[in-house]
């Protein structure tokens, strides 16, 4: 299935993208990866975005969506892929729409992960990550052994400048503001699904694989 995950930042959609690439083989494609790929491999738009990245400037949409349309090409995207925080504003949804018209694919289904404003603060908020690794843990959801040390390397465990509540919050304003109207305009095509992102990750899981099965049935 050809699908796209939207939600706002810590809604689990990355989480989910990873179950079912590892349990269902739909490749995950995420833009933050595939830039880190193209810019790494020297590719001719990887130059081009690493310009922008050097510069602490957001890569343009012309940019992005011609490393989608690439991506998209590989082989293994050929029986489905996931595309996982993208597209993120209208503009993104339309460009998307005509690479997708261009390879001759289509969307099977748009998931929108709905999760509370409250829920993203306190789950963001309590995040911790490892200064040495970058292991990731919560002080209520997954604490560490000893408070401040990681579990794996004893390095110091501190709070990303992303996860706090300031940032968060202004994050959510730009998600509501540039993505959520992505969920009407998905919905007005037929091919919205809506997920309780509030549950338990297993819990998602086995409502997104249910979704998806009962899509499959109805082609």
């Amino acid at each position: 299935m050809n699908l796209v995950f939207l939600g706002p930042l810590g809604a689990g959609k990355g989480t989910q993208a990873q179950l079912l690439q590892e349990r269902e083989g739909i490749p995950q494609i995420s833009t933050g990866d595939m830039l880190r790929q193209a810019m790494g491999e020297g590719t001719e738009l990887g130059r081009k975005a690493r310009v922008y990245v050097d510069r602490g400037e957001l890569v343009p949409d012309d940019v992005m969506i011609g490393l989608i349309g690439e991506r998209l090409r590989e082989p293994n995207t050929r029986r489905g892929f996931i595309l996982d925080g993208y597209p993120r504003t209208l503009g993104q949804a339309q460009a998307l729409d005509r690479v997708l018209e261009a390879l001759e694919r289509s969307l099977d289904a748009v998931v929108y992960f709905q999760v509370s404003d409250k829920t993203i603060i306190h789950r963001l908020g309590g995040r911790r990550v490892c200064r040495k690794a970058a292991h990731i843990f919560h002080v209520e959801f997954h604490p560490p052994r000893i408070p401040g040390r990681c579990d794996f390397d004893g390095s110091e465990l501190f709070q990303r400048e992303d996860d706090k509540e300031e940032t968060v919050r202004h994050r959510l304003e730009v998600y509501h503001r540039q993505t959520e109207p992505l969920v009407e305009f998905y919905r007005s095509r037929g091919i919205l699904e809506t997920i309780n992102a509030e549950a338990e990750i297993e819990d998602v899981y086995a409502a997104l694989r249910e979704m998806l099965r009962a899509r499959v049935e109805s082609r």
